[in-house]
């Protein structure tokens, strides 16, 4: 195995944007973040090779972001952001398209829904994804291609 510092220096840019695909929270997913390669160094032993760093490390991530959900279901904090010059009209329109656009993601099979939460969500490369999955390249990038155009056509029919 790498050295931990080599290890983060490479990963935790991933790491981060996975988490963030599902908190929208940078706060959160730098927090997230660090509690992962904590984790990881605690249990560096454990590591045996049979999976990519990347997955290891995003299934670290996954446990982390549970445990940190758990923890702060009752304390999640307000949003106090002030509208913007959007109409009140357009900003609930953008809401709502926003919240049915994810609805139909998540209602995706894996991989396809994970691979378009990495892309759209994490911003990560099709090189990326198919690290962190385990995948081809190509294969990322047919999945995601065929989300796109499923959703696209679910969306349209949603108007």
């Amino acid at each position: 195995m790498q050295d931990m510092e080599e290890i983060y220096r490479n990963y935790s840019i991933i790491v981060y944007k996975y988490i963030l695909s599902f908190t929208h929270d940078e706060t959160i997913a730098e927090e997230v973040t660090q509690e992962t390669f904590y984790q990881a160094v605690k249990d560096a032993e454990k590591y045996d090779g049979t999976c990519k760093v990347t997955t290891w490390l995003c299934g670290i991530a996954a446990n982390k972001l549970k445990e940190y959900r758990r923890k702060n279901r009752y304390s999640e904090e307000i949003d106090e952001t002030y509208p913007s010059a959007d109409s009140v009209e357009e900003q609930v329109y953008r809401k709502q398209e926003s919240l049915e656009l994810m609805k139909r993601i998540h209602a995706m099979p894996d991989p396809q829904r994970e691979i378009m939460m990495l892309r759209l969500y994490s911003e990560l490369s099709f090189k990326e994804i198919a690290e962190v999955l385990g995948i081809s390249e190509e294969n990322a990038r047919v999945t995601f291609y065929r989300g796109k155009v499923r959703l696209r056509k679910e969306m349209q029919e949603y108007e």
